[in-house]
């Protein structure tokens, strides 16, 4: 039954999402690189547990589901064929009723605050390693101005979640990273409308949804590889709540590194961690905080990856 409910719910929204794009509701619908995605969604890879992660920036609040609307619509009734993301409980599993429907709509209860630790991380890196698809806004948040190429921040996103770093770390394979822009949703549900118009899509918007080429495996590695080796890891949140100074997080990074040394990112989180595995052991805070730098190295990796494609799509490129 809650696969039923779950075929059904993703068909409604889907078919509900591809409506809203080709009624006239818009003014224009413009997709390129789709077959990037779709490429990747059909590889038998993902029967060897190959992920895959799409990640784009967040300029409203309908996003997700409306992108999707470009996917085919036979998709929409296969789980495998459609995304999972993560949802703030606080927004979207607020009563029963929502919470049914968002978990139905392949929605992963995610807690502000819980930090990365928690079981909705856990979930998503589970669903990588088992070849599902997961969609991740690096952000955290929508970021309005990151789409508007007259904006000075014109391409440029809020530092991503180190939630990303951790999915990206614990994959056990390389997974398909394909970037993702997104233009005209903002306009299609502008930030700041008072009750009741920020509940209400504005028509007229001009839409459009670009899928940059899979991100190759070897440039991240290499990428970490050499800021490992040239020492210079960026530094890691230091606030108690969550941050490496917790008293339960150098558990924590102990389990993450040797989770992650077993993976694709294996050589280089051994590599930044040995030294201070050495010295101080594998659970000392100090060594928590090398993990955590790693883990900030590979997210701020996959952010500019994200940007490079915003401002080819914006042209802010040179």
């Amino acid at each position: 039954m809650p696969g039923l409910l779950s075929k059904i719910t993703v068909s409604i929204v889907g078919l509900g999402s591809k409506a809203l794009m080709n009624i006239g509701f818009c003014s224009s619908v413009t997709v390129h690189g789709l077959e990037n995605l779709l490429n990747a969604l059909k590889s038998d890879e993902r029967n060897r547990g190959r992920g895959i992660i799409t990640m784009s920036n967040h300029i409203s609040t309908l996003d997700d589901p409306v992108a999707w609307g470009v996917l085919p619509a036979r998709f929409y009734r296969d789980s495998r064929m459609t995304r999972w993301t993560l949802g703030a409980s606080d927004i979207m599993f607020t009563n029963p009723v929502f919470s049914t429907f968002f978990r139905c709509g392949q929605v992963i209860e995610t807690f502000r605050g819980k930090g990365i630790f928690q079981p909705a991380i856990d979930s998503a890196i589970e669903k990588v390693n088992q070849g599902e698809w997961i969609h991740l806004f690096g952000e955290g948040k929508v970021n309005q101005n990151s789409s508007d190429p007259n904006h000075p921040d014109a391409a440029r996103l809020l530092r991503f979640k180190w939630g990303v770093g951790r999915i990206m770390m614990e994959a056990q394979k390389p997974p398909v990273i394909i970037p993702m822009w997104l233009t005209g949703f903002d306009k299609l549900m502008p930030e700041g409308r008072p009750f009741p118009y920020n509940f209400i899509p504005k028509p007229g918007a001009d839409l459009s949804v670009t899928f940059g080429e899979p991100v190759p495996a070897k440039d991240i590695q290499d990428a970490l590889a050499s800021l490992v080796r040239d020492k210079r890891l960026p530094e890691a949140p230091w606030s108690q709540n969550g941050g490496v100074t917790d008293p339960s997080r150098p558990r924590e990074e102990a389990r993450s590194a040797a989770v992650a040394e077993q993976g694709w990112l294996g050589g280089p989180v051994s590599h930044a961690v040995e030294e201070k595995v050495r010295q101080r052991g594998i659970a000392d805070p100090k060594t928590a905080q090398e993990i955590a730098r790693v883990r900030s190295a590979v997210t701020a990796v996959i952010q500019r990856e994200v940007e490079a494609l915003g401002r080819r799509v914006l042209g802010k490129e040179g």
